[in-house]
Formats: structure tokens, sequence, C-alpha cells
């Protein structure tokens, strides 16, 4: 089936087969590969976008079921070759290993931000539990999110 929806902002048309994830659409269709393809059950949070400005695993997310919606991805964040500041806080605070998980981890940061400028630590925990890293441990990626903060809403 054929669906039009927006993405990062853009009109854009995708062939979405019954059985295909948005997140397949995404990757496969519209070549955005920024999500990543983890577990396939909503459990590692690699797949996270925001559709219609809610955080949501692409991949439990049916393609069809994205027609006429407004889907945002991690690659709407940077301005081409300048990071955004949630960004520029994973790399500076080094919560960035393989890289597997930190487009999850960004996009699902990047919601909490908007929701709440200046988080607890309690609260970013709670925002990101749906994401998992393997190689980091969680101190940089708290760091990463205080740093964040700082940038975005506290200068």
């Amino acid at each position: 089936m054929r669906i039009k929806l927006t993405v990062n902002g853009d009109e854009r048309e995708a062939e979405a087969a019954d059985h295909e994830s948005l997140l397949t659409v995404l990757r496969e269709s519209l070549g955005l590969a920024g999500s990543k393809n983890a577990c396939e059950q909503g459990e590692c949070g690699s797949c996270s976008v925001l559709m219609d400005g809610e955080l949501v695993c692409a991949c439990l997310v049916l393609g069809a079921a994205a027609a006429g919606r407004r889907v945002q991805t991690v690659e709407s964040l940077s301005d081409g070759d300048r990071l955004h500041p949630i960004q520029r806080a994973f790399v500076d605070a080094g919560a960035v290993q393989c890289g597997f998980c930190t487009p999850g981890l960004v996009v699902a940061t990047y919601s909490l931000l908007k929701r709440n400028p200046e988080p607890s630590e309690q609260e970013v925990r709670e925002a990101l539990s749906g994401n998992i890293c393997r190689c980091t441990g969680y101190g940089k990626i708290l760091e990463a999110v205080d740093r964040a903060s700082s940038a975005m809403y506290r200068r």
C-alpha cells in the first residue's frame, strides 16, 4: 500500500506492505537509517522516533498506521554538519560507544527535554528506561542529558 506521511517536516510517500513496520518503511523505503533495528520487540529503544509528538518504538508501529501522521527521526535534529545540542552533549560526555543505541537515546532525550527542560536524575532514568545500552553503562548517558539540558535551557 502506498502511504503519505510527514517525515522530519517533509511530505513523503512510501510503499508499506501490510506486515511492515514503520521502522522498515523509514529505513528501506525512505532511506533514513538513523533509527536502528535491534530487537524488533520494542524492548531496546534503538528505533525510537516521535510520531505526532509522542515517543514510540518504530518497530512496533505498522507502516500503514503512519499514514497521515507526522514522524520525526534522529536525522531531523542535526542541521547539516552542525549537531543538535543533545547530540553534542552525548559526544562531549563520552556517552557514545558503538553508537547503536545512540539515535534512540537522543530522540528519547529530545522528547524528555521538550516536556521537562530540567529533569531530575530520577525523571531522566524513568524517561530513558525503555532504551538499552550495552556499552557505556549509564553514567555517561545521564551526564549527557544533564549537559544537553544546560546547553539548551540553563545558559
